[in-house]
């Protein structure tokens, strides 16, 4: 048997970020539009010969995007929001739908399934009529024919997932309508001498229930007429859905399992077998997770399989752009590096396992184990009692006493931590970091940074205000760089979305607090206002999600050491006279199993991990959380049983979406619902803040509503910032004059 190897989801950012810097060079008017498609042309090339070069044999392509894939889909389908039709160029248009224009709110943006991917999301109308604008699989496939000679693998979206992102309830409604539109492309695809076509199903690993035979269905109409194009069908971050059936009957010519996440998937391969007739994509390297392969291992998971089939194609498990693109250059301890593998490498461990299977050849022997414990932390997770975790007494007679101390109105204003970072800052930060200044200049720096902040906000006049982060490169990283247990990589970027790249950490160890983290920036915040400054910590959840976590102990037990760690930095906060502590969960959500089955066991160590940061301080202390960018509503009882005083959560691009949840759900804890949307440019109006105020005080106490942005302010400007704050700052006013008139009326 001869197995061929194939992959998807390379990264698209490039080894320098790239994209990242003609992106931003674009939208600031230094290059032109011109300039960028060239330097997008050129990345789509050269990530096309990398992938060649390691000795793939089926190359990827149409995984590139300016910005977002399932935008490309949308932009495709002529899924366009009515609100951007008037903007005449098509560039101009796809980057309004993303981030905003002067006078049309961005569409909103998610995450990807379980992963810190955001996703802008397809807003599909009664009306909406699917067309096929521009056929951009075509495109990329003869751009890499003509300029490498490559006969490359067109990778889309298929149907069923692009309907699930686009919160499509009855998916029975379109799938006639897009139907058409996928069988097009495919139709144009094949006649023009592509041989074979990947489309991603991700949506097809969650509970499907009674979708299993429209999607049968829908794909039986899509491959209708096509005789010479294979298309194979690619799942992955869990196992598939209802296998027997799908895996059966489902009329294409291959099917793609994740072996690294779904371990289900070789179980239902072992009881129900696999068909003759189709090819098995195999999953065997993880494109999530950046530690070898073993070896080994793999090769007899692939021996296994071959008992059922004797067509495999090896490929990664999931999206490599969850990855970083190479360890090359790195210049981490060799006890570590030895154990990691990026995009590039997992080429490379590919090809050893196509030669070893073809040609009988031995793979490098490996050495993959990893002993970095701590004796004191192992005691101290042994000692926490998950029944003693409730904080007391109870949240109205806390926050009675919060406020009272704190002196603060109604509709309280606030932001959610960081201020802008500017080309100035992250200069001086470079520079400390390369040794070309001292501790003390940086130092100095840093604190102007601040007390400016603080001067900005007393002159905006915001109630609650925070030190601006200016010492943070990252949410996360910033910690992981303070905490023991934690890698940081020198050129480890992943993209979040858009420009926006993040270098998550590497968990190596067990983890623990060796001094503090936050103190000193926050006290010497304190120092210059009256006004209550917050404390803010990244969550346990959020900074182990957003990391890469170890593989030889359990999430549970890796969520409970940085939780440990972050409640001692709590308490020093709070005896230093820190009277509001906010501690982010972005992540909380993200982090939740996609199948139903592991749901309660995850937010069960979830939420007492948050809890064990919080369980020690005060009733006086006051404790926030802040949460964006995911779909929040089917779990707010979860986030109500973290027991934070004061939540703050994104409502700007999903339209006040959350606020279905409280419908619903009586939310009697403090809450800010975000009535501004950070991650585009504009800058938004009094009125259209207002009314996500006034929706939101239908269903949540105004006693208890805060007023705040959806998210940190770091990759905006100041000449955004500071006005989008004073409107914000002026929906507070309005509002509380409104409540002040009432009184008066109802008095009289």
């Amino acid at each position: 048997m001869t197995v061929k190897t194939t992959v998807f989801g390379y990264p698209r950012i490039g080894p320098q970020r790239e994209l990242k810097k003609a992106l931003e060079h674009y939208w600031s008017g230094k290059i032109s539009q011109r300039e960028l498609i060239e330097e997008a042309e050129k990345l789509i090339i050269n990530n096309a010969n990398t992938i060649a070069l390691h000795g793939i044999d089926i190359i990827p392509s149409n995984e590139f995007s300016l910005y977002d894939f399932i935008l490309d889909l949308s932009f495709m389908f002529n899924v366009i929001p009515k609100r951007f039709k008037k903007i005449e160029d098509p560039l101009e248009r796809y980057f309004a739908i993303a981030r905003g224009s002067a006078d049309a709110p961005a569409s909103e943006m998610t995450k990807w399934f379980n992963t810190n991917y955001h996703y802008i999301v397809p807003e599909i109308e009664s009306d909406t009529e699917f067309e096929l604008r521009e056929n951009k699989a075509l495109k990329e496939f003869e751009l890499l024919k003509n300029n490498l000679n490559l006969k490359t693998k067109p990778v889309i979206v298929g149907p069923f997932t692009y309907l699930y992102c686009a919160k499509v309830k009855n998916y029975t409604y379109f799938s006639d309508s897009i139907v058409s539109v996928y069988r097009r492309l495919l139709k144009e695809l094949e006649e023009s001498d592509v041989e074979e076509v990947q489309i991603d199903e991700p949506a097809m690993v969650l509970e499907l229930d009674n979708d299993v035979q429209t999607i049968i269905n829908c794909y039986r109409k899509i491959t209708t007429g096509l005789s010479k194009i294979k298309v194979y069908v690619q799942t992955y971050y869990e196992s598939l859905s209802q296998y027997e059936k799908i895996v059966y009957e489902l009329p294409v010519h291959g099917i793609g399992f994740d072996f690294v996440e779904g371990k289900e998937n070789l179980e239902n391969i072992l009881k129900f077998g696999f068909p003759e007739d189709k090819t098995l994509i195999a999953g065997v390297v993880s494109g999530r997770d950046p530690w070898k392969t073993d070896f080994k291992e793999a090769l007899k998971l692939i021996e296994t399989l071959t008992k059922f089939t004797k067509h495999i194609i090896l490929s990664n498990s999931c999206p490599l752009m969850h990855l970083p693109v190479t360890v090359k250059n790195e210049s981490l301890p060799e006890e570590i590096l030895r154990l990691l593998s990026f995009a590039n490498e997992r080429l490379e461990e590919l090809t050893i396992l196509k030669t070893a299977i073809n040609e009988g050849k031995e793979p490098p022997e490996q050495n993959l184990s990893m002993k970095f414990t701590n004796p004191e932390v192992q005691k101290k997770i042994s000692q926490i009692d998950e029944n003693a975790l409730c904080r007391k007494p109870s949240f109205s007679e806390r926050y009675e006493k919060q406020m009272e101390i704190l002196k603060l109105p109604l509709f309280p204003t606030t932001t959610i931590g960081s201020f802008p970072q500017t080309a100035e800052l992250r200069k001086v930060r470079a520079d400390y970091k390369a040794g070309r200044i001292s501790f003390e200049e940086y130092e100095s720096f840093i604190n102007n940074e601040i007390k400016r902040a603080i001067e900005i906000q007393h002159d905006i006049g915001l109630d609650v205000l925070v030190h601006g982060e200016f010492e943070r490169t990252d949410m996360v990283e910033f910690f992981a760089e303070k905490l023991q247990g934690f890698a940081i990589t020198k050129n480890g970027w992943v993209q979040s979305y858009g420009s926006r790249c993040v270098r998550p950490p590497i968990i190596y160890g067990d983890v623990w607090r060796e001094k503090p983290l936050t103190l000193k920036e926050t006290l010497y915040a304190q120092s210059l206002t009256e006004k209550p400054v917050k404390g803010i910590l990244t969550g346990p959840v959020t900074i182990l999600q957003w990391s890469y976590q170890r593989k030889d102990i359990s999430k549970k037990e890796v969520a409970y050491q940085i939780a440990l760690a972050l409640k001692e930095e709590v308490i020093e906060l709070e005896k230093a006279g820190i009277k509001i502590i906010q501690i982010d969960e972005p992540a909380f959500r993200e982090g939740m199993p996609l199948k139903k089955a592991k749901v309660d066991e995850y937010f069960d160590w979830a939420i007492k991990s948050f809890k064990i940061v919080i369980s020690a301080v005060k009733p006086e202390t006051q404790i926030h959380t802040h949460m964006c960018y995911s779909e929040f509503n089917d779990i707010i009882d979860k986030i109500y049983a973290m027991d934070a005083d004061v939540i703050s959560i994104e409502a700007s691009r999903s339209k006040g979406e959350i606020l279905k949840a409280f419908e619903r759900f009586k939310y009697d804890r403090g809450i800010g619902i975000g009535i501004y949307d950070i991650h585009s440019p504009r800058i938004p109006s009094v009125q259209e803040m207002i009314e996500i105020v006034k929706r939101s005080i239908k269903f949540i106490d105004k006693r208890l509503f805060w007023i705040n942005p959806d998210c940190g302010l770091k990759t905006r400007a100041w000449q955004e910032a500071i006005p989008a704050l004073k409107n914000m700052v002026k929906v507070a006013e309005i509002m509380r004059k409104e409540v002040e008139d009432v009184q008066k009326y109802n008095k009289a």
